[in-house]
């Protein structure tokens, strides 16, 4: 009996610490995120040369446009893709299906592209915006190969 008690507790206790760990991951991982958008937010800043004015303009159109791009991962593209994990066992059907779900997911990605080209047109220079692509580029680069020199 008092065995039983000892056990419960234990349990109960390294429940508690597990559950308590899984929260400082997500934790430590918002923080990376943050710290990641930080210094995209800098890079970007500084390789566009942005005035005061431009990046008051800016920022919310570029925040907007990544999070509808965001969702749009997330919703879309990441449900076809779990779906078709065991595409071995998809139907020619099922897995047209799902080739129709990318190619839309894509096609929908590729307009809010093109629609936050067009309204950066009436805040930036053309030269700026194609700066801007560039930029982005350079950064999930520069960032890549931070990550394979921590490895």
């Amino acid at each position: 009996m008092k065995n039983t008690k000892i056990i419960t507790v234990l349990l109960l206790f390294l429940s508690i610490t597990t559950f308590a760990q899984g929260g400082k991951f997500r934790e430590k991982f918002q923080q990376k995120k943050d710290q990641v958008k930080a210094m995209k937010i800098a890079f970007i800043t500084s390789e566009l040369n942005l005035t005061p004015d431009e990046a008051a303009k800016f920022w919310p159109l570029f925040n907007e446009f990544e999070e509808k791009q965001k969702a749009i991962r997330q919703d879309k593209i990441k449900n076809y893709i779990d779906r078709s994990q065991g595409s071995d066992k998809l139907t020619e059907k099922e897995a047209q299906n799902l080739l129709n779900q990318m190619e839309t997911a894509e096609e929908e990605l590729h307009q809010l592209r093109k629609k936050f080209v067009a309204n950066l047109k009436g805040v930036l220079p053309a030269t700026k915006i194609l700066k801007l692509k560039k930029a982005e580029e350079e950064f999930s680069k520069k960032l890549l190969q931070q990550y394979r020199d921590k490895r």
